[in-house]
């Protein structure tokens, strides 16, 4: 008799590796998708950090603007400027004579800019006769100037300018949070002036008699000088 025997099950033919592979087309754009992905968020995590710090200056700031007080800061920065000024106060003739002579140098050695173009303040000495009083100065007549400079000295109500400010170079923009407390802080200073050093003068009454004078002055015209005063001492 014949054995007859079971047939085997034909064996599953293997799939070779390398045609289990992805298609190289297939596989390098995998790659640049799971690139792009990985970068997209790197960046949406980048904004959101950089979202995060320039809320927190920006509230800083708000915060710092809120609550400048330029009066106060005034009072208790006025007494230390004026001392300063009053220090480094420069005789006005001779002033005058060296920025006739060089005036880039002369606003080097004396004077402060509070920029690059701005003209130089510089703190100043003088004593001359006081003359009549126009608006809000007072004239006065310095011995030793160029012929035709012009010197007036504030006496208010009003005092105007930024010399009092600028005259030392020690209170400079980047102190402030922003441009309106710059100003206002000029401002202040010329309030403790009225104040200081204003309070009770009767300039109207001074016609006639000698006036020294320790302030601050920017040289905008050297023609044509407004000093605001530190100190103002009328002589007996």
């Amino acid at each position: 008799m014949t054995d007859v025997h079971p047939s085997t099950p034909a064996a599953t033919p293997r799939t070779p590796a390398a045609a289990q592979r992805l298609p190289r087309g297939r596989r390098t754009g995998r790659r640049r998708r799971v690139v792009t992905a990985v970068a997209v968020v790197a960046l949406l995590a980048a904004m959101a950090a950089s979202t995060q710090v320039r809320s927190t200056e920006a509230a800083e700031q708000q915060a710092a603007a809120a609550t400048f007080d330029p009066q106060a800061w005034a009072a208790k920065t006025y007494p230390g400027q004026a001392e300063a000024i009053t220090t480094s106060a420069v005789d006005l003739a001779q002033l005058l004579g060296e920025v006739a002579a060089d005036p880039q140098a002369a606003g080097e050695r004396y004077g402060h800019q509070t920029g690059a173009t701005s003209p130089f303040t510089y703190p100043v000495k003088t004593t001359g006769t006081a003359g009549e009083v126009k608006g809000t100065f007072l004239t006065l007549d310095v011995p030793g100037l160029p012929a035709g400079t012009t010197v007036r000295v504030q006496t208010g109500p009003a005092i105007t300018g930024t010399a009092v400010r600028d005259a030392t170079g020690t209170i400079a923009f980047g102190q402030f949070t922003n441009q309106v407390d710059y100003a206002d802080a000029g401002t202040a200073l010329n309030d403790q002036v009225r104040t200081a050093v204003l309070a009770g003068v009767d300039a109207a009454a001074l016609a006639g008699r000698q006036v020294s004078v320790v302030g601050a002055v920017s040289l905008l015209t050297p023609a044509s000088l407004a000093i605001t005063p530190v100190q103002l001492v009328v002589a007996p």
